[in-house]
């Protein structure tokens, strides 16, 4: 009789999944996988949507559709609290135990170079994780969303700093703020335009790739080597498309962090509030 008691419990966590939650600025990534092993996460293991931050509860409810009782989420937020929280609400509803990963002064081989690691963002210090564990190498880090982030990683995992920056989408949208007859949109990348859409767009694509640039030129004369670039958001391909710059692409670069955070934690960090 216990033993036939027990038997739905063992088989529900036998079925337990483990979700890797990336919750951004504008868009909402997630994964669920097997386990936290390094092969276990794969592209088409990744979903995706646009959250506007605003906190949309059938939405998340839809894309928590899967969770279930005995599953565990983690979750990687630079989003608003509240959009955070309502993350947090609808896993807690489907049953799911909810962990949300903190940035650290050291995990999984890698050190932070912050006086206060905390006050570097998740995202940024996952990505720097899942660098480190694709390959001991030095790495230049590129994020392309909101912000345009440049971090530098030393091959022994040390972390040497980064740069912020507004994302190309972010210095034309702050320019139509200023002056709403510019156009938000379009345009083609070209060495010298002749109309202002062209000008816009190259002028925006042309600074982040000049600040890539002397990023890739000032690593070098710090680590003695040229480091690997790694691109990864949801704006890498548009900055990347047409340059003539070695790169390497990662678009779940934050998710593939997470995995690898999750699976060295051996004391799992702080509950969402």
């Amino acid at each position: 009789m216990t033993a036939r008691r027990r038997a739905p419990k063992q088989a529900a966590t036998d079925r337990a999944k483990t979700w890797l939650i990336d919750l951004g600025n504008t868009r909402l990534k997630w994964a669920a996988i097997a386990s936290t092993n390094a092969d276990a996460l794969a592209a088409g293991d990744v979903h995706a949507c646009a959250h506007a931050g605003t906190a949309d509860a059938p939405a998340l409810a839809a894309a928590f559709a899967q969770v279930q009782a005995d599953d565990h989420a983690w979750v990687a937020s630079v989003a608003s609290s509240a959009m955070t929280a309502a993350v947090a609400t609808a896993l807690g509803r489907r049953g799911a135990l909810v962990t949300r990963a903190v940035s650290q002064p050291t995990w999984a081989g890698v050190r932070i170079a912050y006086d206060d690691p905390s006050r570097l963002g998740v995202d940024r210090f996952l990505g720097l994780i899942a660098a480190h564990a694709r390959g001991r190498r030095a790495w230049l880090v590129v994020g392309v969303g909101t912000a345009l982030t440049v971090d530098l990683l030393a091959a022994d995992g040390v972390h040497h700093g980064g740069l912020i920056a507004p994302s190309p989408t972010v210095m034309r949208a702050a320019l139509v703020q200023r002056a709403p007859h510019l156009p938000v949109a379009g345009g083609q990348v070209v060495d010298f335009a002749r109309d202002t859409a062209d000008a816009l767009a190259s002028g925006a694509i042309v600074s982040a790739r000049a600040l890539i640039a002397h990023s890739l030129r000032t690593a070098r004369q710090r680590l003695g080597e040229t480091p690997t670039l790694l691109m990864t958001g949801g704006g890498a391909d548009a900055l990347c498309d047409g340059w003539r710059v070695r790169a390497q692409r990662a678009p779940e670069l934050v998710l593939r962090g997470l995995q690898v955070y999750a699976h060295a934690a051996a004391v799992p960090p702080r509950q969402l509030d």
